[in-house]
């Protein structure tokens, strides 16, 4: 069981690291504005973020903190989840690697399967959805964040907010996937046995090739195998825990539902048309080990440091203290570090889960500060 977890976190740590990096980047350089234009409700946003996440080389590791930051940044429950489905069941890499092991008919149907599941999901879960409440306030320090923000984003702020999540999934799946399967099914009980196989497990997307390709070696039907393809990267324990987290019960039910209903009926359809068009079959490689086993330590590095500053108790050796109601989001703490310190305030240590800061410094000037961008203040 150690062996299984162990195996799950070298192997989604480089991809993770990869999506931590690209939501740095999406945070600091697009900006909530461009978010929240193009990734808010309405079936047009939930279109551009299937189609986003379509290319992008990113696996169900990897598109957790971009997704995680896409929600923060304003986009609305139904575009994430959109961008949840179809980034982690395809990407430029994977299509390329579906066509050097299975053929040409797997390496276009799977792409425009996610495109559709992605649209379709978004759709599903905007319908009966009470218009959400965005920020209100301007986030001042949007506008003029360099590189080095971006990876402080990245790889200090994020760690600390999907960090927990992360471990505790890589820890069920280890488990979940250390249980002996013996499954030996005709179709189209096969698919149902893929499905059931692969909701828990990670796989990433090029990983899950050789595994569909293993599968239709050992009998299994070509449907039974695009289960597996779409399954495996959208759903794992990873993915379903961060969709409970941050999107809340409904999404989580929407998001699983979806994609196990949309896999089974690509499974049937891919079925008549692989009978009637034909495909082909042909060898695969993988990150190495030395390289999975550095990200891995860095990744758990990454977590143990962001939650040591988080519990460190900081905070409790400020001098002063305030409370601020209204702040909401990392954005918010950004604006409000950004404030104090062009206040001249130089230590300071805010808490976005209590809505506090504390300092050291002039209770007045901090008061001035924080209220001039826009947030209330109360003493503590």
């Amino acid at each position: 069981m150690i062996d299984k977890i162990l195996e799950i976190w070298l192997d989604m740590s480089p991809y993770l690291l990869l999506g931590m990096m690209v939501a740095g980047v999406l945070h600091i350089y697009l900006g909530s504005n461009f978010i929240r234009k193009h990734m808010g409700r309405g079936i047009k946003n939930i279109v551009k973020a299937s189609l986003l996440g379509v290319p992008l080389p990113v696996c169900s590791c990897g598109v957790i903190p971009i997704a995680s930051s896409l929600r923060d940044d304003g986009a609305s429950k139904g575009a994430t989840l959109s961008f949840l489905v179809s980034t982690p069941t395809t990407g430029v890499d994977s299509i390329f690697a579906t066509y050097s092991l299975l053929g040409p008919f797997f390496a276009i149907f799977r792409p425009l399967f996610a495109l559709f599941a992605g649209i379709f999901t978004g759709l599903i879960s905007q319908i009966g959805e009470k218009e959400e409440e965005m920020e209100k306030h301007e986030h001042a320090v949007v506008e003029k964040r360099r590189a080095r923000d971006a990876l402080k984003y990245a790889f200090i702020e994020m760690p600390e907010d999907i960090g927990k999540w992360l471990v505790v999934g890589v820890v069920a799946g280890g488990i979940i996937a250390s249980i002996p399967f013996n499954i030996d099914a005709a179709y189209p009980f096969d698919m149902l046995a893929a499905l059931l196989v692969s909701l828990p497990l990670y796989v990433c997307a090029t990983g899950s090739i050789p595994v569909a390709m293993a599968l239709i070696e050992k009998g299994f039907s070509p449907g039974a195998a695009l289960v597996f393809l779409i399954a495996g990267p959208a759903t794992n324990t990873v993915t379903l825990s961060f969709v409970r987290y941050k999107l809340g019960r409904r999404s989580f039910f929407i998001y699983l539902l979806s994609i196990s209903f949309l896999a089974l009926m690509a499974g049937v359809l891919f079925n008549f048309l692989y009978d009637a068009f034909g495909g082909g079959k042909y060898a695969s490689s993988s990150l190495p080990l030395w390289l999975k086993g550095i990200a891995g330590i860095i990744l758990a590095f990454l977590i143990i440091v962001a939650y040591g500053r988080k519990w460190s108790g900081k905070e409790e050796e400020m001098e002063n203290k305030l409370y601020v109601p209204d702040m909401k989001c990392r954005n918010c703490r950004a604006t409000i570090e950004k404030a104090l310190t062009d206040a001249g305030i130089e230590r300071f240590s805010i808490s976005l889960e209590k809505k506090t800061v504390g300092f050291v410094g002039d209770m007045a000037i901090a008061k001035k500060a924080i209220k001039v961008v826009g947030y209330s203040v109360e003493e503590k």
